[in-house]
């Protein structure tokens, strides 16, 4: 069967061979647990504890703060230590809850429902109260997400098993332990979109996914397996979409316009636990791998234990390690400490025994235009990254820089070394400021004429 894709892309070493074939074991919660406030995009939680009450496991500790934001339930049982700011892996801070764990594992009562009995409205609710997001890093709440304007326009709801990032395997993991739920979960997508078909998009470096999502989904009209071909990045969220329907959207669009809807292996797992098990978001895989990693593994952890405390499990680090990244190399962040909690967009902890990146040398562009070649927007990252240092950002938004969706391939593609990804990165979010500056003046100029 043809496997699908894209134009562009690039092929960096994957390195999945660490950790694919280790079965996932569970990191048991222990000590102090954080919890921080914002785990998704929008409005930061609510806390509705306070210090010094006492929690179970699966029970609600924050609620949205917004349409735009999401649940979050304590991952183990204890009392609430403090309502402060705690430092994340970004680096910045976060008013956070910080429970103390005490190993008891009591429970709060769960109510699983059969996906007969619930209406769609009754599905988007439990998935709200469970506190779903994307866990593939966007961190948007997937109840806002699985309520488009218009539901009867979708036909294609895509789980991302692509998992195009080097050296992550958690989703394919995954897929390999838990593809009954994933099929379930789906299937409650599906109840939500009367004209839609299923499809688990996976990477054809998964051979044994591919073949067990097949097996499982084989007498299921409603759903099929689309093997795509192994390229980076394939799993993001404009390029699995053209590969699988074939449909382009731009940073002006999303997917719902196109008629189609994007959920991660991980989140559609979780909406599953919430809708059909009502079980909160309180778990989740990540991979804990690298060569500074003695023993590479993937890891069910609670959410607000520590990256020090996943790093252990595996043997903790061989030698001095000088680079520890949160998420895949192409589009992960450096992290200075692991004393910072694990939350629900975490995917992986990658420690590298050397950090070459450091060592590297920039010189002139030499106009090879490998990075436009491996760009999946088809843009002129050289030229983009130029202006960017000018300071030029008309010419950079003349030039669709506003399309780059920052995947890193430019960076990776550039023979010169030059950090193209950071600069247009740092062009977008200024040109971003500039925008949302201005709008917010016009709706002040407009508000003022009104009242004359």
């Amino acid at each position: 069967m043809r496997k699908r894709t894209f134009r562009g892309g690039i092929h960096p070493f994957e390195g999945k061979e660490l950790s694919r074939e280790q079965k996932t074991v569970m990191l048991p919660a222990d000590g102090e647990m954080v919890f921080p406030l914002s785990q998704s995009i929008g409005a930061p939680s609510k806390p509705v504890v306070a210090k010094g009450d006492h929690v179970l496991r699966g029970q609600l500790i924050a609620e949205p703060g917004g349409f735009v934001s999401s649940a979050i339930h304590s991952s183990v049982s204890g009392t609430v230590k403090a309502i402060e700011p705690r430092t994340l892996a970004t680096g910045g801070k976060c008013m956070s809850i910080v429970i103390e764990n005490d190993g008891k594992e009591e429970e709060a009562e769960f109510h699983p429902a059969s996906p007969e009995s619930l209406t769609k409205q009754e599905i988007l609710q439990r998935i709200r109260d469970g506190g779903v997001v994307g866990m593939g890093g966007a961190g948007f709440p997937t109840a806002v997400k699985l309520a488009p304007k218009n539901p009867e326009k979708i036909d294609a709801v895509i789980v991302n098993g692509a998992e195009c990032e080097p050296y992550l395997t958690s989703d394919f993991r995954r897929m390999m332990e838990d593809g009954e739920d994933l099929v379930k979960g789906l299937q409650v997508i599906l109840k939500l979109f009367d004209n839609a078909k299923g499809y688990f998009a996976i990477e054809d470096n998964k051979p044994e996914a591919i073949a067990h999502m097949r097996e499982l989904t084989r007498d299921l009209d409603r759903i099929e397996v689309v093997p795509l071909r192994t390229k980076y990045p394939q799993g993001g969220e404009r390029t699995i979409i053209k590969a699988v329907t074939g449909r382009e959207l731009n940073s002006k669009m999303l997917p719902a316009d196109v008629g189609a809807i994007v959920d991660n292996v991980d989140t559609v797992y979780s909406i599953k636990r919430a809708v059909l098990d009502g079980m909160p978001l309180m778990e989740r895989i990540i991979t804990v791998t690298g060569d500074g990693v003695k023993e590479p593994k993937n890891l069910r952890v609670h959410l607000g234990s520590s990256y020090a405390s996943a790093l252990k499990a595996a043997g903790g680090a061989v030698g001095s390690p000088e680079k520890y990244i949160s998420g895949g190399p192409m589009m992960g962040f450096a992290m200075y400490s692991l004393d910072v909690p694990l939350v629900k967009g975490s995917s992986c902890l990658l420690v590298f025994a050397k950090d070459p990146v450091s060592r590297l040398t920039e010189s002139s562009c030499i106009n090879c235009c490998r990075c436009s070649q491996g760009c999946p927007e088809r843009l002129l990252p050289a030229r983009l990254a130029d202006f960017s240092e000018r300071g030029d950002l008309a010419a950079f938004e003349k030039l669709h820089g506003l399309e780059c969706v920052e995947c890193g391939s430019c960076s990776w593609s550039c023979p010169a070394k030059r950090p193209l990804t950071q600069l247009i990165k740092s062009a977008r979010r200024r040109l971003l400021a500039e925008k949302k500056k201005a709008a917010m003046q016009a709706k002040a100029q407009a508000a003022g004429k009104a009242g004359r």
